[in-house]
């Protein structure tokens, strides 16, 4: 069970992370980076931030490197906002679920585009027998 501590410090995480992304990274491989959240170990040791990239198989890896080597300094932010015995080590991974969200949109798409419409006089028979 998470406590409202963990919850806390995992919000804040997921903060100072997502703002030092956007604002003060100079990598140029982190791009087209959302952060979704961030889960930490009871013992507030190791957090896990799941991130969204943009882009093919290639560019999320090649980003997951870039935020890996930017995971000190994203530490000593996250040191400087948050009061704990022990600064989080950081490790990132793909969130895919906003991928796996479009690919269902994109395939019920295209099945809408597939199915032909009712027919008028299936609507009319349906609407018959109601009366």
């Amino acid at each position: 069970m998470t406590s409202r501590r963990q919850l806390k410090a995992a919000e804040a995480i997921r903060e100072v992370v997502a703002t030092s992304i956007l604002t003060e990274l100079r990598d140029p491989r982190v791009k087209d980076v959302t952060v979704i959240g961030v889960e930490i170990d009871s013992d507030m040791r190791n957090a896990k931030v799941r991130v969204s990239v943009m882009g093919d198989e290639k560019q999320q890896a090649l980003t997951l490197r870039g935020l890996q080597n930017s995971a000190g300094y994203l530490q000593s932010k996250i040191a400087a906002r948050i009061d704990t015995r022990y600064t989080p080590r950081l490790t990132f991974k793909i969130d895919k679920g906003l991928n796996n969200a479009l690919e269902v949109s994109r395939i019920l798409e295209e099945l809408r585009k597939e199915t032909p419409p009712p027919s008028d006089d299936a609507a009319a028979d349906t609407s018959e027998d109601a009366s």
